[in-house]
């Protein structure tokens, strides 16, 4: 597979060290709030990844850290008068909560940062043995960078005659900061420490990483991912710090997801663009739609996110399930009936559908191609079936492309009623319900149970010509957001 190496500044091959298993780091959350768009793009392309790495015959090991103390974690742990651990509980049980709602698998390692604090003093102590850490005044550990030339390597900026001593302890840092930055943190008045060979203090944000990747893969692995917001300084500090103290070479490979835009700008809480997963859940789209339509754009391409963009992708999604279920279901024949001219070379169809799939997503993970060489195959097996064109071996291998892609894309399995509830059910114990669309709220009040009987009934009382009741079946259900279709393979329903 070819992957663009930000460190390298080009696309090369992913290789790994111990093939077949491949090494991979993602920074994960900061556990202070609710996860947004922006964040769940980068953990999506991740999950897309590690998927098709899976299906090319990998064996993935994946390590994603949770950080679980730092100064945002600090300053609103103590505005809401909890303890640090209370307060990140919830959040970081949302965050694997809206993993899980969006189809991501989670990593085979999870490693919070306030377990691994002795790792971390450890690799702290390492640096200070070569006097590349120093104490300053105040009892802190500061990371001396005039002692590690390569530091801008990663991000490619320019620190020649960076002042040694010139110091930055915040961890929201200046994307512009070249200058030592902080490892522990001495103790302060009503923050959370921990008692080491280091002092009274707890870990400085950069720290945390390189401790547990190192921890978990090794000295040197394969690859580290990542949101491009997180290249500079983070990831440029990860490396400094952790190959001065190794000698080794840290990440072989990085691959940084851009950013996305929502309506054309920057998102934020100021303009009043800023969504979390459970914000659009509210608003009454799929989780599925989400997914899909945030892993749609090849992630080193800036995405702009808009709500058209989201019905659309709904819509994609529903063609796909449709597609899926009339393959499913048939019945196809063995062999066509006589007459029947073949216009299409289906065979060749399929084959190049699942030929164009495999190589966009083995060509710097090419999302858009790879879903467009599937809608191609839709597009021409959809015309056939309507044709009478189709057979049982065609479908075969049509079932067969479309497991391939849905084993990394996720989208074909139908659960968003069932996510959907579960953030109405948070909304409610949040105080939040007000937030949700009313005729979302209209539309979960049935389950499918009930649903598939008023579809039976009405049915039933089509039959006997009780069309009065059939309509108003139909009314009552459309009102919901629930459609019913009356199409020749019979009658389907599906909500809104």
């Amino acid at each position: 597979m070819e992957l663009f190496n930000t460190l390298g500044d080009k696309v090369e091959t992913l290789a790994p060290v111990g093939a077949p298993e491949l090494r991979m780091y993602c920074c994960g959350p900061t556990v202070y709030d609710y996860g947004h768009i922006g964040n769940f793009r980068t953990f999506l392309h991740v999950d897309v990844l590690r998927r098709f790495l899976r299906q090319q015959g990998m064996t993935v090991k994946y390590v994603m850290n949770v950080t679980d103390v730092d100064d945002k974690i600090i300053r609103n742990a103590a505005a809401a008068g909890k303890k640090i651990a209370e307060y990140t509980a919830k959040y970081e049980q949302a965050f694997f909560e809206d993993v899980d709602a969006l189809g991501i698998e989670r990593p085979e390692q999870v490693a919070k940062a306030t377990n691994c604090i002795p790792d971390m003093v450890g690799l702290i102590e390492k640096l200070a043995a070569q006097d590349i850490a120093y104490k300053a005044e105040d009892g802190s550990w500061y990371f001396r960078i005039a002692r590690f030339p390569e530091y801008g390597k990663l991000s490619r900026k320019d620190f020649e005659g960076i002042e040694d001593g010139a110091r930055v302890d915040i961890d929201e840092y200046e994307k512009d900061a070249a200058r030592d930055f902080a490892l522990w943190k001495a103790c302060k008045p009503g923050e959370q420490s921990w008692e080491t060979a280091l002092g009274c203090g707890r870990p400085g944000w950069h720290i945390e990483c390189s401790a547990m990747a190192t921890k978990f893969l090794g000295e040197t692995f394969d690859l580290h991912c990542g949101g491009e917001d997180l290249m500079f300084p983070h990831h440029e500090n990860e490396i400094a710090q952790s190959e001065s103290a190794t000698g080794e070479a840290f990440a072989r490979h990085w691959m940084h997801v851009r950013f996305l835009l929502v309506e054309g700008r920057k998102m934020s809480k100021s303009e009043g663009n800023f969504y979390t997963l459970r914000d659009l859940l509210l608003k009454g789209y799929r989780a599925s739609a989400i997914r899909f339509l945030l892993i749609s754009v090849p992630y080193r391409n800036q995405m702009n996110f808009t709500f058209d963009s989201l019905t659309e992708s709904t819509n994609a999604i529903e063609r796909l399930r449709n597609f899926h279920q009339r393959m499913l279901k048939g019945p196809w024949p063995e062999e066509l009936p006589e007459g029947k001219v073949v216009i299409d070379n289906l065979t060749l169809v399929i084959h190049e559908a699942r030929a164009k799939y495999t190589a966009a997503l083995a060509n710097d993970l090419n999302t858009a191609e790879a879903r467009a060489a599937i809608f191609d195959m839709v597009r021409v097996v959809n015309s056939a079936a309507d044709a009478g064109t189709l057979k049982m071996s065609d479908v075969d291998e049509v079932l067969k492309v479309m497991e391939l892609f849905d084993g990394v894309f996720a989208v074909l399995k139908d659960n968003d009623a069932e996510i959907t509830r579960a953030a109405l059910k948070w909304a409610e114990a949040e105080g939040r319900l007000g937030e949700a669309s009313p005729e979302l709220v209209a539309n979960l009040s049935l389950s499918d149970a009930e649903i598939d009987a008023l579809v039976a009934e009405r049915t039933q009382a089509k039959k006997t010509r009780n069309f009065a009741r059939a309509d108003a079946i139909r009314n009552d259900l459309l009102a919901k957001g629930i459609l019913i279709e009356d199409s020749k393979d019979g009658v389907r329903w599906r909500r809104k």
